[in-house]
């Protein structure tokens, strides 16, 4: 397993690709990753408890909240993610929260630690704040009243008269934990994903949960056109992948390139268009390169610049074909995993709203992550166009970590 520092300074901080992108952060072995993956979803969906992976729901809480006991001094603390600062923020008393830390944010992290040492968990643990006792607010939806909590974008609602509404207005805090950390200190943690809560002390003051998506309704399961729909688009994946294998790997080894494919793809989500092709790329790769020639002043920096674009423009052209093969590869990895993500949909133990005007609009939550069984890779099953557009654009007004 790879030490904390190492997944910080590759996957910072433990963050997490769509599964699509697979393609090109990992070329011809992340595209068959990315299959195995679906794979074990389809097999776990149909009921299979060998399936190879689990699958966690992205709460959409802020900030992020790093706690549990020092291995070094077997001191409680709480943390947010300057924990992994080089020099780190560790918070074992509330003088050390006035020191490290101000504003909402020092208050949220008084909060913890008055009260998430009540738990009584054994390793430190990462979770998602998903509410302090004053964020709390009733609305009524669809003629019904609910206590509702917006820790970022999604406004989660439960109503009133249910035994979880009572349990979150009786909490000082509410939190939902999915990443665990192991290691002899601070500075060579080692980090996992998924987190079970199931040995966790109760206490009023804190409603927490894990991040496990729990079918209890066993309404997530697929029917046989679903799963006969999804292999067809394995079968497809795989021979696209054949053919454009040794591409791929090449691909993935230019950095610059693939940068700019996922920032032109990201752009295009913004657009409400979820992957590329190879038209659009080469018009967004012309009108970029060409803008940083223009603003230049001196011939020799234009002449110079203009060199750098039509050898990139050169390699993009030889290779055009190849190139829209992996963004039809792309767009199929996304069409098999919106099946998957629908059907992971029709279970919800918290209501999720998008606020809108006065009122709200039902959303689906932020997204899914299927984790392998050793905890060591995770990749998201998100609906981009949904969910990942507009957190690109909602005002960011929450407390960060």
């Amino acid at each position: 397993m790879k030490s904390f520092s190492m997944y910080l300074s590759e996957s910072k901080n433990l963050h997490m690709e769509h599964i699509e992108d697979s393609v090109f952060n990992e070329g011809a072995k992340g595209v068959s990753d990315a299959v195995n993956f679906l794979k074990s979803v389809v097999d776990m969906l149909r009921g299979n408890s060998k399936s190879g992976v689990d699958i966690t729901v992205k709460w959409d809480g802020a900030p992020a909240i790093f706690c549990g006991n020092d291995p070094e001094n077997g001191k409680f603390f709480v943390a947010t993610k300057s924990l992994f600062n080089k020099t780190p923020k560790v918070n074992y008393t509330h003088d050390d929260i006035r020191v490290n830390h101000s504003g909402g944010l020092a208050d949220r992290l008084h909060v913890a630690l008055n009260h998430l040492p009540k738990l009584g968990f054994d390793g430190i643990i990462q979770g998602d704040m998903m509410f302090m006792n004053d964020d709390l607010g009733t609305e009524t939806i669809n003629g019904e009243p609910h206590i509702t909590f917006t820790p970022n974008t999604i406004t989660y609602a439960v109503p009133k008269d249910s035994d979880l509404a009572k349990k979150i207005e009786r909490a000082r805090i509410g939190i939902v934990f999915h990443t665990k950390y192991t290691g002899k200190s601070i500075a060579d943690l080692s980090a996992s994903f998924g987190v079970s809560v199931s040995g966790f002390k109760n206490t009023p003051d804190v409603w927490y949960d894990d991040a496990y998506l729990k079918d209890v309704s066993g309404s997530a399961t697929l029917t046989n056109k679903e799963v006969a729909n999804v292999d067809k688009l394995i079968k497809r994946i795989n021979t696209l992948l054949v053919s454009n294998r040794s591409f791929l790997n090449q691909l993935n080894k230019n950095k610059s390139i693939i940068d700019e494919i996922k920032i032109y793809i990201n752009a295009n989500v913004r657009q409400g268009v979820s992957t590329g092709n190879i038209r659009g790329f080469v018009a967004y790769m012309d009108k970029k390169l060409q803008s940083q020639v223009d603003k230049l002043k001196s011939e020799a920096g234009k002449k110079r610049k203009q060199e750098q674009k039509d050898k990139i423009m050169s390699f993009i052209a030889q290779n055009g074909a190849k190139i829209d093969k992996a963004f039809k590869l792309h767009a199929l990895l996304g069409e098999a995993k919106i099946v998957l993500v629908r059907k992971f949909e029709k279970i919800k133990s918290i209501g999720t709203f998008i606020k809108s005007g006065d009122g709200f609009e039902v959303t689906a939550p932020e997204g899914y992550v299927a984790i392998d069984r050793y905890g060591t890779k995770a990749l998201k099953l998100v609906d981009r166009l949904e969910f990942s557009r507009q957190n690109f654009t909602a005002a960011k007004n929450w407390v960060k970590g």
